[in-house]
């Protein structure tokens, strides 16, 4: 038994995905004493920081432990001991620095969307076969207690025939005025590869192709609507992007599911994201982390009255599905299924081409708000 060492480059390991996510599963498995393979080794990652500000990445690699850190990524792309990039900056010019590192030999791991459009994507999955390394894409809400809950439903045949879907998403994003946005303001900018389709719609389409059916069409209504906001200088700007879509996905059998997504609306419900699956046999609502069942035999027999307030509770009348497996961060269950799978070839599920079906869903969506029509969604390969 031996210690194996793998080079991960964090490139935006400041930036809040880098740092919360990212970084943070890197060191857990490192504090762990590296990721067992079989045979015995442990593989332990060895990170390093690559940011644009000096500074902060300094503060940050002291702080996480004494990490390497570096400013220049054709540098660090030239280092022998570097085996993996990983991209948690803006979406803008990802294609790009992605194709870098395939040049310079890298493996390549990449924040969702891969690319900003269709083309882009599938080049980029290309990239990756002529350098004849190994690429992939984050896909953490698989991972969710509440995802892996409803997927236990599916495997279960818990539904019976599934009738329909809805899937609800979204908080109020503040706009910088009175309080401080939540989220950067490049998500608001096109050049930057800005815009809620884009970037939420990306875990759309893995989620449904994974968990819910595979999505064969789409018709989509998307609007702006906070069109100016203040940027982390305090500077006003105008919104050239979507903050607010909605969209009927058409799954392979025929079943219609409802997707209303919006960075402009505020949460009554029990999650910032929640799934709603009808079927003849029973209905399921899960959010990130619940799941809740109502099976035919408990479903009740509601009624009107145009004299009196409603007397059931419904939300009484569901079960909660409780906790029985162990669930892990999201994050670090990718990090753990791509290290093996560039250390020991062991299988991944999201490589370049699952990004690219996610480009295409945004395009597709975008299409459908210019033509007003629905649009098909036809197999991709690379």
């Amino acid at each position: 038994m031996g210690v194996r060492t793998i080079g991960v480059v964090i490139d935006g390991a400041t930036g809040r995905l880098g740092t919360t996510q990212h970084l943070k599963a890197l060191l857990a498995i490192r504090a762990e004493g590296g990721l067992p393979l079989a045979g015995g080794d442990r593989l332990m990652p060895e990170p390093v920081l690559l940011g644009r500000n000096a500074e902060t990445l300094k503060a940050l690699a002291e702080k996480s432990g004494g990490l390497s850190w570096h400013t220049d990524r054709d540098a660090i792309l030239a280092d022998p001991k570097v085996d993996i990039y990983f991209d948690a900056t803006a979406t803008g010019g990802r294609p790009e620095r992605a194709r870098a590192a395939f040049a310079a030999g890298k493996h390549v791991y990449l924040e969702k969307p891969v690319a900003e459009t269709l083309e882009e994507a599938l080049d980029l999955a290309r990239a990756g076969e002529r350098a004849g390394k190994k690429g992939g894409v984050v896909q953490d809400k698989l991972f969710l207690p509440g995802l892996k809950k409803l997927r236990k439903l599916y495997e279960t045949e818990f539904f019976g025939r599934v009738l329909s879907i809805r899937l609800d998403f979204g908080w109020w994003v503040f706009d910088g005025g009175a309080y401080a946005a939540q989220r950067p303001s490049w998500n608001y900018r096109r050049a930057t590869g800005g815009g809620l389709i884009l970037d939420m719609f990306a875990h759309w389409r893995y989620v449904f192709d994974r968990l819910l059916g595979p999505i064969e069409a789409v018709s989509c209504r998307h609007a702006t609507l906070q069109p100016r906001r203040r940027d982390e200088s305090g500077q006003w700007y105008d919104v050239d992007v979507e903050d607010h879509a909605f969209a009927i996905f058409e799954l392979q059998g025929g079943v219609l599911a409802q997707i209303s997504s919006s960075w402009a609306n505020r949460v009554k419900r029990d999650d910032l994201l929640q799934i709603q699956v009808d079927g003849t046999a029973g209905s399921a609502v899960v959010g990130l982390h619940r799941c809740f069942i109502q099976p035919l035999p408990a479903t009740p027999r509601p009624f009107f009255s145009p004299e009196q307030p409603q007397a059931m509770n419904f939300d009484l009348q569901w079960q909660e599905v409780p906790d029985i497996e162990p669930f892990e961060n999201g994050y670090r269950a990718g990090w753990e299924l791509f290290l093996r799978h560039v250390a020991a070839d062991g299988p991944f599920p999201a490589p370049l081409i699952e990004g690219a079906k996610s480009v295409q869903l945004a395009e597709a969506c975008y299409r459908s708000q210019r033509e007003r029509r629905w649009v098909d969604l036809p197999p991709l390969t690379p």
